[in-house]
């Protein structure tokens, strides 16, 4: 059931200098309660204009746009799309879309839902680099924030699925391989706003443990916590419109403690179960010992990620990116100490910020930090797997060329690209 206050709900507008519509994009995997929470933001404010895409026709080159305000239907058109995916949607209507939204209704903001395995910084990264008529979209309106609904019924198992979505028949695409967790965590770890919604099966405790994860894996982001069943429509406006959470220049997750941003939190005391560990070291990683833990140190933990160098790899910087019961090792590029200074330059002003202030005489900007999130985890158990596999004493003196002679089960797996003058 929705309610609204007696009392007008705040301006829910950007400051009044700033006379752009205002888009907040809300997305989840779990439709029920993503359109619970947009029928409450029309609820509190008719005047906002919903859009959204239906992508079952997607295999057929065609998308469903649907525009609505708190009157009614206003667009429900069918688009045909010159090449079936989900960034072609993006590009070609949902851009397009917006901007004449914002053109022909200057005085209403616009919702954006997002299909369920759409993750919302491909729409960030759409509205970055993608004009409109040869503008940025960002002329035409102002990106408020980016809400994530999660599903407290359903969220640990969405979590804990092996499960990709071509299995499940959701796919966008013929390669769309994606796991099933990992859209849910990349849906959740870009939010500015994460709306937990309802309770979980198990009671009252579970919920709140369930809070408590999702702190731990979005340090960064503000929460917001709905039973479900009333739902004061004006405190859900207040909570998420007009917030000016967005950060344009936050990087991706597996970047952000590259660039200085808050990656995870050291929470090593256990909070309803849940325990965050930050593993931070200087030394690198000899290959084959940290090839043969993969699995172990991953094996009580939800969500773990963050990046690493290998000995035998000195000039790379390795992503870590685990959810599903899945690990995924890849390039995030060449650390800054292996860049020549015109190179460097190059790097954003955070990286290189960020990197200077940790600068190590021996190691230069190379590090590893990794964060690791669970229910029930050792985080002694952790700290102590990974330090075993750092180089010891004796192997660091050897000097980087030996290093780079060491039998490396990674060898070829993280390329780096040429560097262009």
């Amino acid at each position: 059931m929705m309610t609204t206050s007696p009392l007008a709900p705040a301006d829910a507008r950007t400051p009044a200098a700033d006379t752009r519509p205002s888009l907040t994009v809300l997305s989840g995997f779990w439709p029920a309660a993503t359109h619970a929470v947009a029928r409450g933001l029309l609820a509190a404010d008719p005047s906002l204009v919903l859009v959204r895409h239906d992508l079952t026709g997607l295999g057929d080159g065609t998308v469903q746009r649907i525009v609505r305000d708190g009157a009614g239907l206003i667009e429900d058109e069918r688009v045909d799309l010159d090449h079936g995916c989900v960034s072609c949607t993006l590009r070609e209507d949902v851009l397009p879309a917006l901007a004449r939204l914002a053109r022909t209704r200057p005085d209403r903001d616009l919702l954006l839902m997002l299909p369920e395995v759409v993750e919302p910084e491909a729409v960030a990264a759409v509205c970055a680099h993608c004009p409109v008529d040869g503008a940025p979209i960002t002329d035409l309106l102002s990106v408020d924030s980016y809400v994530t609904v999660v599903d407290a019924e359903h969220l640990l198992d969405g979590l804990a699925s092996t499960d990709d979505l071509s299995t499940l028949g959701i796919q966008t695409a013929a390669d769309d391989d994606r796991g099933l967790a990992d859209v849910i965590v990349r849906q959740i770890e870009y939010a500015d706003t994460l709306v937990l919604w309802g309770q979980s099966r198990d009671g009252a405790y579970d919920t709140t443990r369930l809070s408590v994860l999702l702190h731990r894996m979005t340090p960064w982001a503000t929460q917001v916590r709905l039973d479900g069943d009333l739902v004061d429509a004006d405190a859900l406006t207040r909570a998420l419109r007009g917030t000016r959470r967005h950060r344009p220049d936050t990087p991706g997750v597996l970047a952000r403690g590259l660039e200085g941003h808050l990656l995870g939190v050291h929470e090593p005391h256990p909070d309803c179960g849940v325990v965050s560990v930050v593993f931070r070291a200087r030394r690198p990683f000899h290959p084959r010992r940290l090839h043969d833990v993969l699995e172990e140190v991953n094996a009580e933990v939800v969500r773990s990620r963050g990046h690493l160098w290998l000995a035998s790899q000195p000039d790379t910087v390795v992503a870590w990116d685990f959810a599903g019961g899945g690990l995924g090792l890849g390039c995030l590029g060449r650390w800054l100490a292996a860049l020549p200074d015109g190179h460097r330059a190059r790097a954003s002003d955070h990286r290189r910020l960020a990197a200077a202030l940790a600068w190590d005489p021996y190691y230069e900007d190379r590090h590893q930090h990794l964060v690791f999130v669970g229910v029930d985890l050792d985080p002694a158990e952790v700290h102590r797997t990974l330090a075993d596999c750092l180089l010891t004493d004796a192997e660091l003196a050897d000097g980087e060329a030996t290093w780079r002679t060491y039998e490396d089960p990674f060898d070829g797996c993280f390329p780096l690209a040429d560097l262009q003058s």
